[in-house]
C-alpha cells in the first residue's frame, strides 16, 4: 500500500536546505530570475494582453531552476553537501533542451486552464509539479516526464497541493510585507528590494518541486526506473491523481 507523504515536513525540509545552501542558491537564482523577471516585466509593461506570456516566462525560469538544484537536494539527503553552481550547470546542460520543452508545454497547460475554470490550472499544477526532477534524473523521452510526474503524484495529490499552498502563502506574506515597507520609504528604494526578495524566494518553488520528487519516489508503490539512468517506462495510467490507486 502506497504512503503519504507529510506536509509539514516537506515544508520544513525545503526551509532547512534553503538557510544551509543559501551561498549555493543565491547565485545561480539570480542569473536565472533576475533574467526572468526583467523579460517577464518587459511583457506586462506591453499590455494586460502579454499578462499570460509574462507567466509562462516564470514557469520556464522555475522549471530550469528546478533542474539545476536537483542535485543540490541529492547531496544533501546524502549527507555531502558539497554541490558548487557550476556542478549545478552541469548536471542541468545535458537536459537543458528537454527542460525547456518540458516547463514550456507544462506552463502553456497550466496558464490555459487558470483562464478556463482556474481548477484545471490548480490540477495541473499539481500533478506536473515534479517534471523537472523526473527530467533529469529519469531522463524519459519526449514529454514523458509529464506522465511519470502525474505517476509519482498519484496518491499524494492532496499532499503536494498541500506543499504548494502553504508555500505560496508563506511566500506572498514575506512579499508584501517587505515590498510594502521599502515602498514606504521611497519608489527607488522599492524597486531595489522587490529585485531582491524576488531572488530571496524564487528558490523555494524550486526547492520544494525537489524534496517532492526524492520523497514521492521513496512512497511511490511504482517507483520507476533508476535514478540517473536515461530510458522510459510504459506509459503510466491515466487514475485521479489525488484518490488512491
Amino acid at each position: 500500500m502506497q504512503r503519504n507523504i507529510e506536509v509539514g515536513e516537506v515544508i520544513r525540509r525545503v526551509f532547512r536546505i534553503y538557510v544551509d545552501q543559501a551561498p549555493v542558491l543565491m547565485p545561480a537564482a539570480a542569473v536565472v530570475f533576475v533574467f526572468a523577471g526583467i523579460v517577464s516585466d518587459l511583457l506586462q509593461a506591453g499590455g494586460s494582453g502579454l499578462a499570460l506570456l509574462a507567466l509562462l516566462v516564470r514557469i520556464v525560469a522555475t522549471t530550469l531552476f528546478t533542474g539545476m538544484i536537483v542535485e543540490l537536494v541529492a547531496d544533501v539527503r546524502d549527507g555531502k553537501r558539497d554541490a558548487t553552481a557550476g556542478q549545478l550547470v552541469r548536471a542541468v546542460m545535458p537536459v537543458l533542451g528537454q527542460l525547456i520543452i518540458v516547463g514550456f508545454v507544462a506552463g502553456i497547460g497550466i496558464v490555459l486552464g487558470f483562464v478556463l475554470i482556474i481548477v484545471p490550472g490548480l490540477v495541473l499544477l499539481t500533478i506536473w509539479s515534479v517534471a523537472a526532477p523526473v527530467v533529469v534524473l529519469e531522463r524519459p523521452p519526449g514529454l514523458g516526464a509529464l506522465g511519470r510526474s502525474r505517476e509519482l503524484v498519484r496518491g499524494n495529490g492532496w499532499q503536494v497541493f498541500g506543499v504548494i499552498v502553504a508555500l505560496t502563502i508563506l511566500v506572498a506574506i514575506v512579499v508584501f510585507a517587505l515590498d510594502a515597507a521599502a515602498v514606504s520609504v521611497s519608489s527607488g528604494v522599492g524597486l531595489a528590494v522587490g529585485v531582491v526578495v524576488g531572488v530571496l524566494t524564487a528558490p523555494i518553488s524550486s526547492l520544494a518541486q525537489a524534496v517532492l520528487y526524492f520523497d514521492l519516489r521513496e512512497v511511490s508503490a511504482a517507483p520507476g526506473p533508476a535514478i540517473q539512468t536515461p530510458g522510459a517506462g510504459p506509459t503510466p495510467p491515466q487514475s485521479n491523481p489525488f484518490g488512491g490507486d
